[in-house]
């Protein structure tokens, strides 16, 4: 059950942020009632792998890391920035690393300034549509990529992950992220726990067999799973669901902070919500080590959102968790493509201080290039003052908004008469870009790099992350804010526009359309 209130109350305190799930969880009464079948001597690692809930590469449970993985989904902008960074800023892995995360972004209401800042922050940035749309086509899916490589100069190839609006996807759907050459989706969903004998919690697969979690979903029956599609190397990395006391009865996804527990009442309580989050991160560290994911949409628990009252309460239950999590010994806070390229190259805990992907590496860029790095972009970051929602870019003001028939529009000529803006080469990394000087400043990817990552604990016995959120109610954040001011990299939003684009945000009422 989800928290809902009135349309009237919803516009009344601009708004309450409540509906608060890209679809449901899974429904595990079907599971089952489709096959699955592959032979793991033919499907090998690195391109290939079957549907297991076993640890891959051979290790056993006492060899794998314990993976947390924290995604957000939709609009970036810095409220949803500061609702995760409220969470993340301060903590590392056990190698000394920052943790990182994966945000699927959707466009609307996205400000693209902060998009670059996050990804060259060391963050994920991955495709959810433009327009946040169901059973979204190649245009919605495509459109995004290309928009986001020109408005926010993510490379194209380090866009490699997916997630379907709503998690409604169909085979046309991931057949069209093979043909894209995307190397993962993440939208299907595990329905039954890792300690029934009979768990979809499958670690990360590829679809060379086919799929073979969400085999039920609505609108799909039948278009996937027993052997369909297959989709030889790529990747599904299943959405791992929580379980409350009831067990299989008692599924939980998305956001579970904004769900009625078993226990009843009218609103969601955090104390119960805590004890769902420890039982399930147990079962699946004591057992196979499968992922343990926290799934949000960052808007419902964004500190100083104009109007809403900051849920403290919620936030300091979430740093709780995690501060728990991190105690525990070689848990490790990490983006989907960091595990998939874990899945491609299994590493035992004692082998991680040499595993590049979960290193660090800082670039070193000074040069005031507008580059995603804030101290290099004073001055230089382009207000687009659209009237819906204006965003901030390095890379020049369009024309128009981008849409899926359009989504690189044409560079509007600034009215100040500065020269236009130069989009990233194909060959250059982001934060050494000038999209003012039309210049790389840097074309070996490791001419400017130091990598931050120290070894793991002394003498790898002591393997735990540091954990630095507040497990402490307090209406004062316990970490540096993205934005200092709140604003939009410059830009002044209205109250009105407020309301417009937070009621897409976060949705308006139960059973009411929502862009999330």
């Amino acid at each position: 059950m989800r928290a809902c209130l009135a349309l009237s109350v919803v516009f009344s305190i601009l708004p309450a942020l409540v509906k608060g799930q890209d679809g449901g969880p899974p429904d595990p009464s079907t599971a089952g009632n489709y096959t699955y079948s592959c032979d793991p001597n033919s499907c090998k690692l690195p391109t290939c792998h079957c549907a297991s809930t076993a640890p891959p590469g051979g290790l056993t449970p006492a060899q794998t890391p314990m993976f947390v993985l924290f995604t957000a989904d939709d609009a970036v902008q810095p409220y949803t920035i500061n609702a995760v960074n409220q969470f993340l800023a301060q903590r590392k892995n056990p190698n000394g690393c920052p943790v990182r995360m994966t945000y699927f972004t959707s466009l609307a209401y996205t400000n693209y300034i902060n998009v670059t800042e996050w990804y060259v922050a060391g963050n994920e940035i991955a495709d959810h549509t433009i327009t946040h749309v169901e059973w979204p086509d190649a245009d919605e899916i495509n459109g995004n990529l290309i928009a986001l490589n020109a408005l926010a100069g993510i490379p194209f190839d380090q866009i490699v992950g997916f997630r379907t609006p709503y998690l409604n996807f169909s085979a046309g759907t991931l057949e069209t992220l093979k043909a894209s050459q995307f190397t993962y989706d993440s939208s299907a969903s595990s329905s039954v726990p890792v300690t029934d004998p009979n768990t979809d919690a499958y670690w990360p697969y590829t679809l060379d067999n086919g799929l073979a979690n969400s085999c039920d979903n609505e609108g799909i029956q039948g278009t996937v799973c027993s052997g369909k599609p297959a989709l030889p190397g790529l990747w599904e990395v299943p959405m791992y669901s929580i379980f409350d006391e009831r067990g299989i009865d008692g599924i939980h996804l998305m956001d579970p902070w904004l769900d009625i527990g078993p226990v009843g009442g009218t609103a969601p309580n955090d104390t119960e919500t805590l004890s769902w989050m420890k039982s399930t991160f147990t079962d699946h560290y004591n057992g196979n080590r499968q992922p343990f994911g926290l799934y949000t949409h960052p808007i419902h628990v964004a500190p100083n959102v104009p109007g809403v009252v900051t849920p403290n309460s919620t936030i300091a239950m979430i740093n709780q968790f995690l501060d728990w999590a991190q105690t525990q010994q070689n848990v490790w806070i990490i983006t989907n493509w960091q595990l998939v390229q874990w899945m491609q190259n299994p590493t035992a805990i004692s082998d991680l201080n040499n595993f590049a992907p979960f290193k660090c590496p800082v670039p070193q860029v000074s040069a005031a290039i507008c580059d995603g790095i804030p101290a290099n972009e004073l001055g230089l970051v382009q207000l687009c003052d659209f009237p819906d929602f204006p965003f901030s870019t390095c890379y020049g003001c369009p024309t128009d908004a981008p849409t899926p028939d359009e989504p690189n529009p044409p560079q509007a000529t600034p009215s100040t008469g500065a020269a236009l803006r130069y989009r990233i080469s194909a060959n250059c990394s982001t934060p050494f870009w000038d999209p003012i000087g039309n210049k790389c400043l840097c074309t070996d990817s490791s001419c400017a790099f130091t990598d931050m990552s120290r070894t793991i604990g002394p003498n790898n016995s002591t393997l735990t992350g540091g954990g630095n959120g507040t497990s402490t109610e307090t209406s004062a954040p316990s970490y540096v804010p993205f934005n200092g001011n709140g604003a939009l990299g410059g830009v002044t939003v209205t109250p009105a526009v407020w309301v417009a684009a937070l009621t897409v945000i976060a949705g308006i009422a139960c059973g009411a359309g929502s862009l999330l």
